[in-house]
């Protein structure tokens, strides 16, 4: 798929997903993913939009007075709860390209008055911050929507915004084996974080090319959310215009179709079971 039609349906459906409000479906996919009840009545209620798949605060063990830096950073969930973490004396900088979501995060800096956090507007493959500017770098469920043939940048940005000894914590969608064609060349799926997920084996290949040591995985795929939530965790409770166009299990409760109009997918897919295919994992690597 060409990138930038990647990009715009990427902008197309986070910007809609900015404007929704689904609260309780968020609350349960936080609690599905680790996040405690504590932790999500110590933030703007409206930073959570369910459009998470793990919880790379737990994994960061951000500490007092660290800056750090979210990629992806959406309507600002992550970047509150590290701003309580870091305190007065750090900071957090959260990113995202999207228009939509920095206007609601920036509602939602205003109403906590949170003033240990920044909000910039910026691609994740490039970022006009300075090199080792980050103690830690947090991402939850973003790197999967970069194009294939730029998620190196992602990794090589990570690496220079980090101090040395600086550390990645990231939940991410990522393929357990080569997704079928069909799936890989669904748009609607792409954006669902499904059809963009690399491999295990890529990921460890762009971490160790940008420079990280000490790299780990677990391989432990997340089975915790609810039964009743039909939709993917990722891509959240309301189905935009692209999940319309092409029917998934991303956005909705229909089975896949392909790409061609052939037909459903579900053979191939064991009655439309993704998790066959990908998971939600937990990556932690350091910056030498």
């Amino acid at each position: 798929m060409d990138a930038t039609q990647i990009y715009e349906k990427v902008q197309e459906r986070y910007g809609s997903a900015a404007k929704s409000d689904s609260l309780e479906y968020g609350r349960k996919v936080a609690t599905a993913f680790g996040y405690s009840e504590d932790e999500l009545a110590a933030i703007p209620e409206n930073a959570n939009l369910g459009l998470s798949c793990g919880n790379p605060i737990a994994l960061a063990k951000v500490s007092e007075g660290e800056t750090v830096i979210d990629l992806g950073s959406g309507a600002g969930f992550d970047v509150f709860l590290a701003a309580k973490k870091v305190g007065a004396s750090g900071k957090v900088i959260g990113v995202d390209m999207n228009k939509d979501m920095l206007e609601r995060a920036n509602r939602n800096k205003e109403n906590a008055k949170a003033d240990n956090v920044l909000f910039l507007e910026s691609s994740i493959t490039d970022i006009a911050l300075p090199s080792a500017t980050a103690d830690c770098i947090i991402s939850n469920c973003v790197v999967n929507l970069v194009p294939e043939q730029e998620k190196q940048l992602v990794f090589n940005e990570m690496f220079r915004l980090l101090k040395p000894g600086g550390r990645v914590a990231v939940s991410d969608i990522l393929a357990k084996s080569e997704l079928p064609h069909e799936l890989k060349t669904n748009m609607a799926l792409y954006v669902g974080c499904i059809a963009g997920a690399s491999l295990v084996s890529d990921y460890e290949k762009y971490l160790a090319n940008a420079g990280f040591s000490d790299t780990k995985n677990d391989l432990n795929v997340y089975t915790t959310a609810k039964e009743d939530q039909k939709s993917s965790q990722c891509c959240g409770e309301n189905s935009d215009s692209s999940c319309d166009q092409e029917p998934n299990l991303c956005c909705s409760t229909q089975e896949p179709t392909a790409t061609d109009g052939t037909g459903s997918l579900e053979p191939e897919l064991g009655h439309g079971d993704f998790n066959k295919w990908a998971g939600s994992f937990k990556v932690y690597a350091v910056k030498p």
